[in-house]
C-alpha cells in the first residue's frame, strides 16, 4: 500500500463532511478505535452513514441516540480487510474527542490536530480478524513512509488517550499480533 496525495491507494473513498483543516501541526501519531453499528453487529452501511451524516434514526433504536453526532475517522478497516477512507490524511478528522496524551515530556490535548484516526470494524470483546491486522499493518507502514514522524511508538488507542470515557479497541485487540504483522510488513517491503 502507498499514500498518494493524502489518500490510501486502493481504499474505497467515501468523503465525509465531518472534517476541517489541521492547524500547522505535523501528522505524527495514529489513534486506533473500534466501531460496530448497532453495537455488536458487523457489516452493513451504518458506519458509513454515521460518518457522512446520513444515519437514519429510525433504522435501529440505538441510532436515535447517535444520529446527530458529527464524527468521522480517516479510515475504516472492515472485518474482511477492506479499507474505506473518509478524510484525507492531511485534514483533521473528528475522531478523538476530549483526549490527552503524554508526548515525550509534555501533555498534549486536541489530538485530532496531529493524529490519524483508524476505526476497526469490531467491538471490545469479539476478536478482530487476521485480514484486519494485515490491512492495518500495511496501512501503518504506508503512513510511516508518507509521514515520517509516525513511528511504532506513536501508535496508540482511544482507551489510552481518553481512559475515563473510552476503552476501544478493547481487550479483544491483539497488540502483539499487530507488532508481528508490522515486522513482517517491513521485511516484505
Amino acid at each position: 500500500m502507498r499514500i498518494d496525495d493524502h489518500w490510501l491507494v486502493g481504499a474505497r473513498q467515501v468523503p465525509s463532511p465531518n472534517q476541517d483543516a489541521r492547524p500547522a501541526s505535523e501528522v505524527s501519531a495514529v489513534v486506533l478505535h473500534s466501531i460496530s453499528l448497532p453495537p455488536g453487529v458487523f457489516g452493513g452501511d451504518a458506519i458509513e452513514r454515521l460518518f457522512t451524516n446520513r444515519l437514519d434514526p429510525a433504522g435501529h433504536p440505538f441510532f436515535a441516540a447517535i444520529a446527530g453526532l458529527r464524527v468521522s475517522a480517516h479510515l475504516l478497516i472492515r472485518r474482511d480487510g477492506e479499507c474505506v477512507q473518509f478524510v484525507p490524511f492531511q485534514a483533521r478528522a473528528w475522531h478523538a474527542g476530549r483526549s490527552r496524551w503524554r508526548d515525550g515530556a509534555r501533555q498534549r490535548r486536541a489530538l485530532n490536530d496531529f493524529t490519524v484516526g483508524i476505526e476497526l470494524e469490531g467491538d471490545e470483546v469479539t476478536p478482530y480478524r487476521a485480514a484486519q491486522y494485515q490491512a492495518l499493518a500495511r496501512t501503518l507502514r504506508a503512513l510511516m513512509v508518507a509521514y515520517p514522524a509516525i513511528t511504532p511508538s506513536r501508535i496508540t488507542s482511544h482507551a489510552h488517550i481518553a481512559p475515563l470515557r473510552k476503552s476501544d479497541p478493547g481487550a479483544a485487540f491483539d497488540w502483539a499480533y499487530l507488532r508481528r504483522c508490522l515486522v513482517k510488513e517491513s521485511w516484505e517491503n
